[in-house]
């Protein structure tokens, strides 16, 4: 399998998407619901979603069919078939649906190739609203709009990169006594929050807003984002040999056989040392 050709094609395919979106970024959407986690920003869906995923599809299907790969999409069934092939493809047509919505950044294509045993080998991600593609290849590093991706810290404070504002996050004052911890470890200034935005364009803003770190605590409720808006980073973090967890530290399981959602053993990103 030629992973630099099939990362060609899954470029090809979220720039595509990448399109789709900008051309209803400025426009009223009619917003419809869907069964997701308990957050409600996991429960919208949107018709730009599917025509995203559609157009990724027409990209992406060819290559199932030459090379035994599965599919998992946010909008489409689990069949399953991930568990039978080699690999397959993880697509969030549109991840941060609910910053789309609201008309502020945040929002992303996200296409990642993982492994039968969870491991990323492709990922791609597309910010529309500045035209910044990301990718990484297993063993072949980390690009940032074609170039080698440089990670430089250049902030004396730690940011936690988040969805939703601290204050309305559940166990808050936890999350703020272990960032807080980090803050006094690192000897940094203090603390700042970067939130509202979905969760694969976080893992981004954690590599470019060093250093930093996002995490999500083990919940028994579905949710805590599902295995598509954390694939295509952790391929990233994993070529930039940076943390990708969960949220002890283990390793990050994204082909989980109990379903999709990572809510059961959370998740940890963090970009904390100075390459």
């Amino acid at each position: 399998m030629n992973l630099s050709q099939l990362n060609n094609i899954a470029i090809k395919a979220a720039l595509a998407a990448g399109k789709v979106i900008q051309k209803y970024m400025n426009d009223d959407v009619k917003v419809e619901q869907k069964e997701g986690g308990a957050s409600y920003a996991s429960q919208v869906v949107t018709a730009v979603d599917i025509e995203c995923e559609k157009v990724i599809l027409s990209h992406l299907l060819p290559t199932c069919d030459a090379f035994d790969i599965a599919i998992l999409s946010e909008e489409t069934e689990d069949d399953g078939s991930r568990f039978e092939e080699d690999f397959f493809w993880c697509i969030d047509p549109m991840d941060g649906t609910l910053a789309f919505i609201n008309k502020q950044p945040g929002f992303s294509v996200s296409i990642a190739l993982v492994a039968k045993d969870g491991t990323p080998h492709i990922g791609v991600v597309f910010d529309p609203s500045t035209d910044t593609l990301y990718h990484a290849i297993k063993g072949n590093g980390a690009f940032k709009n074609g170039s080698p991706w440089k990670i430089k810290h250049s902030n004396d404070h730690l940011s936690y990169v988040t969805d939703r504002k601290l204050k309305d996050t559940p166990r808050a004052a936890e999350i703020e006594s272990l960032l807080h911890e980090n803050v006094k470890k690192l000897g940094l200034n203090g603390l700042t929050e970067i939130a509202g935005a979905g969760s694969v364009l976080n893992g981004i803003l954690v590599l470019e807003n060093g250093p930093a770190c996002m995490l999500k605590f083990p919940k028994k409720e579905n949710g805590g984002g599902c295995l598509w808006d954390f694939a295509a980073t952790a391929c990233m973090y994993q070529e930039l040999d940076l943390l990708a967890t969960n949220f002890e530290g283990g390793r990050l399981d994204l082909n989980r056989k109990d379903g999709t959602f990572m809510n059961q053993e959370g998740v940890f990103y963090a970009n904390l040392i100075n390459r």
